[in-house]
């Protein structure tokens, strides 16, 4: 009878640690395109001759404290319902002595490249799973003020909302910013943060979301028609993706004789070390597979942000 409840005891004590220690994702609080731009913390951003309006986040940390405050009170009600938050502001100061565009890439002899935004850079750099957006309007009805939000829930990877929560506060004569905030999101808080665990726990048995493009450089005067052993190197890169991808999921959504197209690519979220894997990581293994024997092929690797990846065959 001893022996059983010690092994009662044993199991239940391994399950609490277990449960305790299940994994959440990682966030990060940024404000919305919508409120960059209501509040004129906007720049412009050369894409490869194409000029973009991004948020200047910089800008907005360094001269709206409301932003801070605001972030600082929703970073907390996150911290008590247990999910680990990366702080946007100390991520930003750490890339600022970085260009602000990505330099470009082209291969040696010939061939396209790539530009990666400041805000591409920004989610790399923190790797959290989640960017939360948030959007907030102080409405003034004589001595009374009242706060409307918008909290929205994006997968970094895969830019799918994933979460939202939308509300009006009580009219309050509080004048503080943050204060009415967070009276007004906490009644939504535990819904929106369930979704966002919902969304992870559902990566973590079915995949992360990515998007892998295979193209080749002018200057290989091979394509993805070339033959190896009575297969196209099309096939076998999609053989590779089917191998390597949870449960076998993915869409082949474009495959001709200059580019291969996979999206909705289901990556494992770790390694078989356990560590957090990303798309980078994850298309290495592909990039090693062709360029060793007996395909020989010479690649180069580029990233947008997390979650798309490009790897260009026939030069480096």
């Amino acid at each position: 009878m001893k022996r059983i409840l010690i092994l009662i005891f044993s199991f239940f004590s391994v399950f609490a640690t277990s449960y305790g220690q299940a994994k959440k994702p990682t966030l990060m609080i940024l404000p919305s395109d919508v409120w960059c731009n209501t509040n004129g913390y906007m720049m412009e951003f050369d894409n490869q001759g194409t000029v973009e309006k991004i948020p200047d986040y910089k800008k907005a940390f360094q001269e709206n404290a409301d932003l801070i405050n605001v972030i600082s009170k929703i970073n907390g009600l996150m911290a008590d319902r247990g999910f680990p938050l990366k702080n946007a502001e100390t991520i930003l100061k750490n890339l600022s002595g970085e260009s602000a565009e990505e330099a470009m890439i082209s291969g040696k002899t010939k061939g396209g490249g790539v530009a990666e935004s400041p805000v591409d850079k920004l989610k790399k750099t923190a790797k959290a799973d989640i960017i939360i957006q948030l959007t907030w309007i102080l409405n003034t009805t004589g001595p009374k003020k009242s706060v409307t939000f918008n909290l929205q829930g994006l997968d970094s990877y895969s830019a799918k909302q994933v979460a939202t929560a939308q509300g009006t506060g009580a009219p309050s004569f509080a004048a503080e910013v943050p204060v009415l905030l967070e009276e007004a999101v906490l009644s939504h808080m535990d819904n929106f943060t369930a979704s966002l665990q919902k969304h992870f726990d559902d990566m973590f048995e079915n995949g992360r979301e990515i998007v892998i493009r295979v193209k080749k450089f002018d200057s290989w005067s091979d394509d993805f028609d070339k033959d190896f052993g009575g297969k196209e190197l099309k096939d076998i890169i999609e053989a590779w993706v089917h191998d390597n991808t949870v449960k076998n999921r993915f869409s082949a959504t474009d495959m001709t004789e200059n580019m291969l197209f996979f999206e909705q690519v289901r990556m494992p979220l770790y390694d078989a070390t356990n560590k957090a894997l990303d798309a980078r990581n994850f298309v290495k293994g592909l990039q090693k597979m062709i360029e060793a024997p007996p395909y020989s092929i010479p690649c180069k690797l580029m990233m947008k942000g997390l979650g798309q990846a490009t790897l260009y065959v026939g030069d480096k």
